[in-house]
């Protein structure tokens, strides 16, 4: 009888242990990367930033293209959607619904500057955002007035007028909550430019595009150097350089993707949120990390620097290789609040810093 007994509990243990690992394995849920919107600006009657013959339309949709050949050829199942494949005019309004409408992860939107200062060059990378700095609201006012080239433009975004001033009162009432994400997608496209071949890092900046406002997935726009300027534009126009640019936005679109893709056990089989911090991915790390989880990514470069290297700008850093590129970081920190309140301070020598998960 006790033989009995015996084999009835382990066959019932046994029949638990299945149900829990089946369960196990129906509740893990894999958050990543499927779809993304990549976004050449201007387009038909609308050329954007000139220089005598020469178009903003056409180096953003060789850059777009070059980008999203990369993606498909290395991600072969991610889904690249373009709001535009050749020269054609597509309304601001227009290119956030079609992110919407097909559930895009990412909105890439792809622009070329211009100055009437003609040394003004680099390449920056805006997210949405409320911004007092009036350079960035010309730059912003600039890409916006493409919208009065539209049928019936005031009814399309309620009247907002690109060239009043009080007009942008509305974006400081909205609320993106995808800013985190955004922020950090951008600051690695700063920091991948930072190898060239255009690499004045004029930083990460906010400003309330249009084509950024309506999008409900992070979203980017970045601009990849000045038009204006004699030599970004010689990089802008060669065919090398659209490309070493398009595999510059690849390298931080890949970064972002790995941080972005996470397998997660969730108790109830539904999906996670996408997580905020994004892993370090080695452990080729230089340094004792053991004190804390999280650090703080200053830059990344394509050659070993030394400890005194001036880019470092004195700080005490540490590195790790990713592929090609050594990646500096500062910091050792507990907690995600703790690195948090540490960035501010981090920012002002690098604008472009974000935090990383080192565990």
């Amino acid at each position: 009888m006790k033989r009995i007994i015996t084999l009835l509990f382990l066959a019932a243990l046994w029949a638990t242990l299945s149900a829990s690992t089946s369960l196990n394995a129906q509740n893990k849920q894999l958050v990543e990367l499927k779809t993304v919107v990549i976004d050449a600006g201007h387009g038909g009657h609308d050329p954007g930033a000139t220089n005598g013959k020469i178009y903003e339309k056409n180096i953003t949709l060789s850059v777009a293209k070059r980008l999203g050949e990369l993606i498909k050829k290395n991600y072969p199942s991610i889904n690249v959607i373009y709001t535009r494949s050749d020269d054609r005019f597509v309304e601001l309004y227009r290119r956030a619904d079609i992110a919407n409408k097909n559930n895009a992860d990412l909105f890439i939107s792809i622009h070329v500057n211009s100055a009437a200062n003609k040394s003004a060059r680099g390449h920056e990378t805006f997210v949405m955002g409320q911004d007092k700095n009036q350079e960035n609201f010309e730059i912003c006012r600039t890409e916006n007035s493409v919208i009065v080239l539209e049928d019936d433009y005031s009814s399309n975004y309620q009247g907002f007028d690109p060239g009043n001033p009080e007009s942008y009162i509305i974006f400081s009432l909205l609320q993106n909550s995808h800013l985190e994400q955004s922020t950090d997608f951008a600051a690695l496209i700063q920091q991948y430019a930072d190898s060239g071949p255009i690499a004045n890092n004029r930083g990460v900046k906010q400003a309330n595009f249009i084509v950024l406002w309506k999008c409900t997935m992070p979203a980017v726009l970045i601009e990849l150097g000045f038009i204006s300027n004699a030599n970004d534009l010689r990089t802008l126009t060669d065919k090398a350089g659209q490309q070493r640019i398009a595999e510059n936005i690849f390298e931080a679109f890949k970064a972002y993707k790995k941080g972005y893709d996470t397998e997660v056990y969730t108790p109830d089989g539904t999906a996670p949120a996408a997580p905020e911090e994004r892993s370090a991915g080695t452990t080729d790390m230089t340094g004792d990390i053991s004190s804390g989880k999280f650090a703080i990514q200053i830059l990344a470069s394509r050659k070993l620097l030394p400890e005194n290297a001036p880019e470092l700008k004195g700080w005490d850093c540490r590195h790790f290789k990713s592929g090609k590129l050594y990646k500096y970081y500062v910091g050792s920190y507990r907690s995600k609040d703790e690195a948090r309140k540490a960035l501010p301070d981090v920012r002002n020598s690098f604008p472009g810093a974000f935090i990383i998960n080192i565990e």
